[in-house]
């Protein structure tokens, strides 16, 4: 046996398996694939003259922000498919050279690795259609533990940077984060909305060179918790539907005019737009009232019933992210990104469930994740974009990302 190393995974992992050409997606389409400097040698060492002659028809120098691991990529036919996918949708470069010839993409997707106070956390990307079903569907909600694998495991190891962030109560920020998204005494949005109070609070400690008094406000915040000291004041925030989808759809509106490479997700957004009748005729108050009949009539049913997939789709998105140590600059900034993500989310399904109605069902839910995570989480370009026009416009207040969560 050869060496090992101990990792921190969601408990899923243990039951993660690529179904290859039974999955009804592909990982090889839709997006750039890219080749890392090590594979990309191999390749061309190759003394195979038709595969020499398909790997230089098919893949090119990544010149503009070349990088060990962006070394070159795959260019994708007029579809979007990856040309070295077979007609029984697995990789051909594999099946004729063995996965040691895979690039570090192909071989770790959907793996996510970070290295957090010396041990590797991994997790999936709910892109991947079975990832979206093992990590939605577990009603108990998803729990953590330390697995062991072999040192020689291929990772892509992201390394958090933590600059301006109070790392020495990382550990006790991180914790209470799960416990609050965790804990079924309160809804969904109330969750949401507790934790952007105790992020506002902790960035005001930072900025005050207060971090001291970090375990005193999680001692307090813990207590307000468990007396239920915020329901009465949860319970006077209005609900602003039409101010919420108003918002919204104008953020996922920057999407599409961006691009979108996938009809799946294209055929969602249509939905969505069909469940509220959305048209640019109809004044702003009319498609809220038919918003807000989607979401009472068909969304809150569902989504009440399956409360736990969208818990587990925000504990998955808070452990790969390292959230809120994550890749934005503060604390509160990861927390809006966060609620872009559950709110945008939320606002296409509302839609889709005034479309389906009665028909709206869990697997419609599992499949808009799935592209919504593969068309969204993946385009970092938007989501700073997003963010970039959330501060401009001075959204970026609880005022307004309580507008954007409360149902």
């Amino acid at each position: 046996m050869g060496k090992i190393r101990k990792i921190f995974v969601p408990s899923y992992m243990e039951k993660f398996k690529c179904i290859g050409s039974s999955c009804e997606d592909t990982c090889c389409a839709g997006w750039r694939i890219t080749i890392d400097r090590k594979t990309h040698k191999k390749y061309e060492k190759i003394n195979d003259i038709n595969l020499k002659r398909e790997f230089k028809r098919n893949i090119s120098r990544n010149r503009s922000n070349s990088s060990e691991l962006s070394y070159s990529k795959i260019k994708l036919s007029k579809d979007g498919m990856c040309p070295f996918l077979d007609e029984t949708k697995l990789c051909g470069i594999q099946s004729k050279l063995g996965s040691s010839y895979l690039s570090n993409t192909c071989a770790t997707y959907p793996r996510i690795s970070n290295l957090v106070d010396g041990t590797i956390e991994k997790s999936l990307t709910l892109s991947c259609p079975e990832a979206a079903r093992i990590a939605l569907l577990n009603e108990e909600g998803i729990s953590f533990k330390e697995l062991e694998e072999d040192y020689e495991t291929r990772n892509v190891i992201n390394n958090i940077d933590f600059e301006g962030k109070p790392i020495k109560y990382f550990w006790e920020i991180r914790t209470f984060s799960m416990q609050i998204m965790k804990s079924r005494d309160y809804e969904l949005w109330e969750r949401l909305i507790i934790l952007g109070l105790f992020y506002k609070k902790i960035d005001e400690l930072i900025e005050n060179n207060d971090s001291n008094k970090i375990v005193e406000a999680i001692d307090l915040y813990t207590e307000l918790i468990i007396n239920g000291d915020f329901k009465k004041t949860l319970a006077r925030i209005p609900s602003k539907n039409t101010i919420q989808m108003e918002l919204l759809k104008e953020l996922a509106d920057e999407k599409i005019f961006l691009g979108v490479n996938n009809e799946k997700y294209w055929q969602h957004f249509s939905t969505f737009l069909h469940g509220i009748n959305y048209t640019n005729d109809d004044r702003k108050e009319v498609i809220g009232e038919r918003y807000k009949n989607a979401l009472e009539e068909y969304y809150n049913p569902l989504l009440k019933k399956y409360s736990y997939v969208l818990e587990n789709y925000l504990v998955n998105y808070m452990f790969r992210t390292v959230f809120p140590f994550g890749r934005y600059k503060t604390i509160f900034e990861n927390y809006i990104m966060l609620v872009v993500h559950y709110s945008l989310m939320k606002m296409q399904l509302i839609g889709i469930a005034g479309y389906y109605e009665e028909n709206f069902n869990l697997d419609i839910v599992l499949k808009f994740i799935q592209s919504f995570d593969k068309v969204i989480e993946h385009d970092n370009k938007y989501l700073n974009y997003v963010l970039e026009l959330l501060n401009k416009n001075n959204y970026t207040t609880m005022g307004y990302m309580s507008i954007l969560i409360k149902d």
